[in-house]
């Protein structure tokens, strides 16, 4: 009986983008490779931090963690996710490690680039793409919270918010309720909904960023994600920076979830 063979791993995987942020190389290190700095404008990141310290990105009920391959401060870092076939459900040993390249880069004027590379080796199957072409949409409006955080709350923890519920319709229509309950028309609008003021930042197809001024201070965003089966997958993230923003999370995060269950969606 013959044994089984492995399909070889040789479809390279790769994404690539840059991103230009205000501060200093030592501010931007600070936020892109620190737990604190991470979790204060992306997801509640455990950092070790050194070459070979862990790192491990919580994704509410789902890690992701990975291992620190390259620690050059202020200038480099580098880490691999081994288990990144395991988020849809695949065979981790089918792909090499997901390894992500961030370099930051002085700029005249007080600002940096930001280069981020992601890359791994696959096998050609259909969902390896996808998986890049889905994490680049849905990772890259996530620099825009780093730009703000760099620009509004430097070196500042921050309080995470989390809130998420299944509704049905698409995407499209889920993110037009949003937009709707918040009177967010247009970037740079400012809003006024549920006791909080603030403005626009950003609206994509799939996201909406409102900076925050009042009760507390933060960036709150509003995401909707294709679940594949006629319905969506919404979520409210926050970031916020204040004394006062834990007790605003313990008291209004059940809230907001509430607002979130019961927004009226546009039919199809």
């Amino acid at each position: 009986m013959s044994t089984p063979q492995s399909t070889p791993k040789d479809v390279p995987l790769r994404l690539e983008f840059s991103v230009e942020v205000p501060g200093t190389p030592e501010q931007v290190w600070e936020a892109i490779a620190t737990a604190d700095g991470i979790s204060a404008w992306f997801l509640p990141t455990d950092v070790e931090e050194r070459e070979g310290g862990a790192i491990v990105v919580h994704m509410g009920e789902t890690d992701s963690p990975g291992t620190i391959t390259g620690w050059d401060p202020p200038r480099r870092l580098e880490y691999a996710e081994p288990e990144w076939a395991a988020l849809t459900g695949h065979d981790v040993d089918s792909v090499t490690p997901l390894v992500t390249e961030f370099v930051v880069q002085a700029q005249s004027g007080g600002t940096c680039v930001v280069r981020v590379t992601s890359s791994a080796v696959g096998t050609g199957a259909d969902w390896e793409q996808e998986f890049m072409t889905e994490m680049q949409r849905y990772w890259l409006p996530s620099f825009d919270n780093l730009r703000l955080y760099l620009a509004h709350f430097p070196g500042q923890r921050a309080t995470f918010l989390d809130v998420a519920a299944d509704l049905p319709g698409s995407p499209a229509a889920v993110l037009s309720a949003m937009r709707h309950a918040l009177g967010a028309d247009a970037v740079g609008k400012p809003i006024d909904t549920r006791g909080v003021t603030g403005q626009v930042e950003r609206i994509g197809d799939i996201h909406l960023l409102v900076r925050l001024d009042d009760p507390v201070p933060g960036l709150l965003g509003f995401i909707a994600f294709d679940k594949g089966d006629g319905s969506t997958s919404a979520a409210i993230q926050g970031w916020l920076f204040s004394e006062d923003a834990a007790a605003y999370v313990e008291r209004e995060q059940p809230a907001w979830k509430a607002w979130l269950e019961n927004l009226a969606i546009p039919a199809a």
